[in-house]
């Protein structure tokens, strides 16, 4: 066994000692740029078939289940699936995961902000397995939001092998970010413009190659596997006239509308699980709320693709196939009430699902509701007014307008609806639509459901260089800890010492239990540290002064410098949570360590 044991170590030794010499060959020979487009090429590669994979199983699990449903009556059936889905993909993740996976994207923005783009090596397969079961059993979720962590992850991973330096990373993030939307949906456009607006990454001159090659190469791994086909079958019958443009733009309002109330109820939803500390509790309240929901309303069960499908191909009877009002089918009124109650309950089982315990992403209930939401504007048109709005072309347009104002990312909405479906024609409306859309949400939310988490905590890289770079500064990397420390009780005699030992000009008065009480400036006793007489008479307590103000230890960089800027100060001493001292912050520490992200993070 030793001699096995020695036989294995020396082979680990030859495979690193070859790779690390395979490092200096590649660093000597091949220029970063060009090795930075293999390594993009490669991610690609990964996260297309990773998408593929991820459809894949999620297809099977859901064919299997659902194979015995009857379309023209309620299934019970619907009551079970849910719930065993949250039920199964809970204990997945807190037995063999062991680890939190839900959020992909906002997970994403969170590892480029504050963790030098690194992501951990599970998250390149478990987010394809856990979104899987929880889709595939009925989750009322998206699997686009686990195929970005997973791409992110396949690229972050794939960068640190090579040792590629944390601006590499970040890029190679963005990369395996696009691939997977690419690669999930054949929109390499989509998936390029997604990494530019959603997780704010630079277009640069080191940047738009990578960022192409992933996007394409993901998206033809896709063709190759599974056809030329667009994910969503459509063809314009009806030609888009001007005479209807008032009513793209009345589309447009109502659709930022109907985003906002999206985001605002998926937020008062999460905000109610997270109330719930049982986990226990969680999967029965959010596999109830799902599995109610479904059984009442089963376009609402998984994607919600196959819905999409049919009001996009007219079959507007088919919205209510598999559910107990199917008798109603041929009612209008009764159409368009239940597609309205898709609307306003898809948010209530999106949160259900993730707020339960499921792993699944926001893409797919997005253009779910937008798909809903325009066909329910032209349809009610339609029966009020009879308009003759075609509402399969509204029914387009409502998912670029959904995606556009709940991802804050307008031209992703516009290019991936129309590389989903191929409605190139609807162009023009399409822009008018989702561009009032994004308008008239950002009125009211000015950061997208993945975003606001991390905004409100100021840890969000945007493409506003200068809170990109206070972003990417950590308060660990300029907190200076070298200041000799003095209690109120001390004498001048004292006090002079202290300044005997220091090479600075400001010392922290802190009590018995380390709080900070004050500071002492040395310019402000310069006029008595020479007097003798004063030693055994004067104390720190009667010379000491209170800071201009206080940081605390987990407040963002840009806080820290609006309170540089509101107080004038050029010191700060930095407090824990409990008001003990901890050190200061210097403003031209903080210039220093700015400028060398700056160059870092701005270098072409």
């Amino acid at each position: 066994m030793k001699s096995q044991g020695n036989i294995f170590n020396r082979a680990s030794r030859s495979l690193h000692d070859g790779f690390m010499k395979m490092l200096a060959w590649r660093e000597r020979h091949i220029k970063e740029k060009t090795f930075v487009s293999i390594l993009a090429l490669m991610v690609g590669i990964f996260g297309g078939l990773a998408a593929l994979v991820l459809k894949w199983l999620i297809h099977t699990i859901s064919s299997l289940l659902t194979s015995h449903v009857t379309i023209n009556e309620g299934n019970y059936l619907y009551l079970l699936l849910p719930l065993a889905g949250i039920l199964i993909t809970s204990l997945y993740v807190k037995y063999v995961v062991r680890d939190n996976i839900s959020h992909g994207v906002t997970r994403v923005l969170y590892a480029l902000s504050q963790n030098k783009s690194r992501l951990k090596k599970h998250n390149m397969y478990t987010s394809v397995f856990a979104s899987s079961i929880t889709i595939g059993f009925g989750g009322s979720v998206g699997a686009e939001g686990p195929i970005v962590y997973t791409g992110a992850a396949i690229g972050s991973n794939l960068g640190r092998v090579f040792r590629m330096s944390p601006r590499i990373l970040m890029i190679l993030v963005g990369c395996g970010a696009a691939a997977g939307i690419a690669g999930i949906f054949k929109a390499p456009i989509a998936g390029m413009l997604f990494t530019l607006e959603v997780l704010m990454i630079d277009l640069t001159t080191v940047s738009v190659m990578p960022l192409l090659i992933a996007s394409i190469t993901a998206a033809t791994v896709a063709y190759v596997f599974t056809g030329y086909d667009v994910e969503f079958f459509f063809v314009q019958s009806e030609p888009f006239l001007t005479w209807k443009i008032p009513y793209a733009i009345l589309l447009g309002l109502f659709l930022g509308f109907i985003s906002l109330y999206f985001t605002r109820c998926m937020n008062m939803m999460e905000k109610m699980f997270r109330k719930l500390e049982s986990p226990w509790m969680k999967i029965s309240v959010g596999g109830t709320i799902l599995a109610l929901l479904v059984f009442l309303f089963p376009p609402l069960y998984g994607e919600g693709y196959g819905s999409i499908t049919g009001l996009l191909n007219g079959n507007t009877g088919s919205i209510v196939d598999g559910s107990i009002f199917y008798p109603d089918r041929g009612n209008p009124w009764w159409i368009l009430g239940f597609v309205g109650a898709l609307v306003a309950l898809k948010a209530f089982a999106t949160s259900a699902t993730n707020g339960g315990g499921g792993v699944g992403g926001t893409f797919a209930p997005s253009l779910f509701v937008g798909c809903m939401a325009g066909f329910f504007f032209a349809y009610g048109l339609n029966q009020i007014f009879d308009l003759g709005l075609s509402t399969k072309n509204f029914a387009l347009m409502g998912m670029a307008g959904v995606m556009s104002g709940v991802m804050h990312a307008p031209l992703m909405g516009i290019f991936l609806t129309a590389e989903l479906t191929g409605g190139y024609e609807l162009f023009l409306p399409l822009l008018i639509v989702s561009t009032i859309s994004y308008g008239t949400i950002k009125f009211f939310e000015p950061y997208s459901i993945y975003t606001m988490r991390l905004a409100r905590e100021g840890k969000l890289l945007t493409h506003h260089k200068d809170r990109a770079v206070l972003t990417l500064l950590k308060m660990d990397s300029v907190i200076e800890t070298d200041f000799v420390s003095v209690t109120p009780g001390m004498d001048l005699r004292g006090m002079v010492g202290a300044i005997s030992r220091s090479s600075r000009n400001l010392f922290p008065v802190v009590g018995a239990g380390g709080e900070l009480l004050g500071v002492v400036i040395l310019d402000e006793i310069r006029n008595i540290m020479f007097r003798p007489d004063l030693y055994k008479r004067m104390y720190v307590n009667q010379f000491m002064s209170v800071p201009p103000a206080r940081v605390r230890i987990g407040e963002s960089m840009e806080t820290v410098m609006k309170t540089f800027d509101d107080t004038g100060a050029w010191n700060l001493p930095v407090v824990d949570d409990s008001g003990r001292y901890v050190g200061f912050v210097s403003k031209s520490k903080i210039f220093n360590s700015y400028r060398r992200v700056l160059r870092h993070y701005s270098e072409d």
